[in-house]
């Protein structure tokens, strides 16, 4: 087959424009829809709001159409047709969508099935829902196949009347009739009077519901994996805080913190943080960040997270302890009894009576000493260390063996100066940002969140390289990092659920964020914005006991100057 000779269309438009002026006009008008329905399709494609679709789809449906009124359904899952949009231009109806004025109560949305299970075909919107079949009517008061007495009462009241409708259903990528579009009196551009749709028109109107309803199906499809996806970190983040009850909550304050600060630095209109704008999805960001910073505690054993006591693991060796010095009081008892057996000796007696009372009254003491030792603290003397490992070395006979009343393991843990952690423990906390970091980056997150590793995993560094797991300084770090540290430090500080300390009043945390804000700990610029903006009080008199809400010198803390990096 031989190739057609190509036709240039400016020729063919300079040739009509001689020859036949109408055809040319018919055929530029053509050009000049197929052009917008591009451009619309475009709009259609980027366009992520529903509300903003829905009322691009019903604005650019009424004005290819050149018609007065519309109305745009979406069908819901009790199969119902909802009203979305309603315009009507003659008579100022603006309702739904992104308009401030939401469809009224008034109107009920429309029953796909009646009653009795029947389709309702009786409707016009209803038939064209269930059946995909565009009906384009050029007279509703002529028409007796569709029930319009709805419609006629609403032109009775409102002193109009609504005469040509063309409604179209609006398929999605599976042929699933998801809504349904439908416009009322078109009217001719030159005379402005009603008249029917052209087969022209209805064909464009297709093409655009169908787009549209591509389109909806999109931005629902986002929306829902979106809201599936926050479910989804939520319900980790929910796990990691039910998993300890003495932990309970952080997962969930520290994004309420974190996004309070970040809001308070948008608002910044001078000094260092003027020029920052976090975007919508820069915050989305951030509160993933902050609700997945501690995932990593999910490896984390419990025994290691509740450690409420020195000698606490499955369970609080503490009252193995006490069960020992019992054994200890025993052979004091029974030595005492053997003592007494080989001597009716008066002063013998006596003296046995007073070394068995010296002792249990030590022992009683020694026993109170090391309960107290076990609860932990903030600090632990060395001369208490001392009298830990000489109690220790007390000899005792466990399954007729005798041996150390405490092993090297429990003079460890008894020993520790600050906490209830040993070395050993507090490394395995602190390696759950470690596998925080690693969880997080092998997830495929989406491009406008492909930060949400390094927001999270930053939370323990500091200004200085002095933090882990990577030692980061300032530079090396985003401001949202160093948001989530000044978050995650004072919901530590202020929460009043751990098993090792109280919750420390408002002052106390700001006296300690204070020491952290001098030694460069945290961002000082940042922790500023904390004090000035007052993002500690009004987290804490959303989130903290009155008991614990006392006043804050806050420029005393703003007049805290970093020390010198030395």
């Amino acid at each position: 087959m031989k190739n057609k000779p190509y036709i240039n269309r400016q020729d063919v438009k300079e040739y009509l424009a001689k020859t036949d002026p109408n055809v040319l006009d018919y055929i530029q008008q053509c050009e000049l829809q197929i052009d917008k329905l591009a451009e619309i399709g475009y709009q259609l494609s980027k366009e992520r709001d529903l509300p903003t679709l829905l009322n691009l789809i019903i604005v650019e449906s009424m004005r290819i159409t050149n018609s007065d009124g519309g109305t745009l359904y979406l069908r819901s899952e009790d199969d119902r047709l909802a009203f979305e949009i309603m315009k009507t231009k003659t008579l100022g109806t603006d309702w739904g969508g992104i308009s401030e004025s939401p469809i009224p109560d008034f109107i009920y949305p429309v029953k796909l099935y009646l009653e009795n299970g029947e389709a309702n075909n009786h409707m016009i919107s209803a038939h064209v829902g269930l059946s995909g079949e565009t009906l384009n009517i050029p007279d509703a008061y002529e028409n007796e196949v569709f029930d319009f007495s709805g419609t006629k009462a609403f032109d009775l009241k409102n002193n109009y009347r609504s005469q040509s409708f063309l409604c179209i259903a609006m398929k999605n990528h599976e042929n699933d009739i998801i809504g349904v579009l439908q416009l009322i009196n078109a009217a001719d551009p030159v005379t402005g009077k009603i008249i029917p749709f052209s087969a022209d028109m209805q064909k464009l109107i297709e093409s655009l519901a169908s787009q549209a309803a591509v389109a909806i199906t999109t931005v629902r499809l986002i929306e829902g994996l979106e809201k599936l996806l926050e479910s989804f970190i939520q319900l980790i983040a929910d796990a990691i805080d039910e998993k300890s009850p003495y932990t309970g909550g952080h997962c969930s304050r520290v994004p309420v913190l974190a996004i309070m600060l970040a809001e308070k630095v948008n608002q910044a209109d001078s000094g260092i943080f003027a020029d920052v704008n976090f975007s919508k999805e820069d915050m989305d960001e951030l509160r993933i960040a902050a609700w997945l910073h501690d995932v990593g505690k999910i490896t984390t054993p419990e025994y290691v997270v509740d450690k409420a006591t020195k000698l606490e693991t499955i369970y609080d060796r503490v009252h193995e302890l006490n069960t020992r010095f019992e054994v200890l009081r025993r052979d004091i008892e029974i030595e005492y009894l053997r003592g007494l057996s080989q001597t009716n000796d008066v002063g013998e007696r006596a003296e046995l009576e007073a070394t068995k009372i010296a002792q249990l009254l030590q022992l009683d003491d020694d026993q109170e000493f090391l309960n107290v030792c076990n609860t932990g603290g903030e600090f632990m003397a060395g001369d208490k260390q001392d009298r830990v490992r000489e109690i220790a070395k007390r000899q005792i006979i466990l399954d007729g063996k005798e041996q150390d009343l405490l092993s090297d393991e429990w003079v460890l843990n008894l020993n520790i100066s600050k906490g209830t952690l040993n070395d050993a423990e507090r490394n395995k906390i602190n390696d759950h940002i470690v596998v925080t970091i690693d969880m997080l980056e092998k997830l495929p997150f989406p491009k406008h969140l492909k930060r949400v590793p390094e927001f999270a995993g930053g939370h323990h560094e500091t200004m200085v390289g002095t933090g882990y797991p990577k030692g980061l300084t300032k530079k090396d770090m985003s401001i949202q990092a160093r948001i989530m540290g000044i978050a995650d430090i004072f919901e530590a500080l202020t929460a009043s659920d751990r098993p090792y300390k109280k919750g420390k009043t408002l002052s106390e945390a700001m006296r300690i964020m204070g020491f952290f804000k001098a030694d460069q700990h945290i961002d000082a610029d940042l922790f500023d914005v904390f004090l000035s903006e007052g993002v500690f009080q009004e987290y804490a008199d959303e989130h903290l006991d009155a008991k614990y809400i006392d006043e804050v010198d806050v420029q005393k803390y703003l007049d805290i100057q970093p020390k010198p990096v030395s």
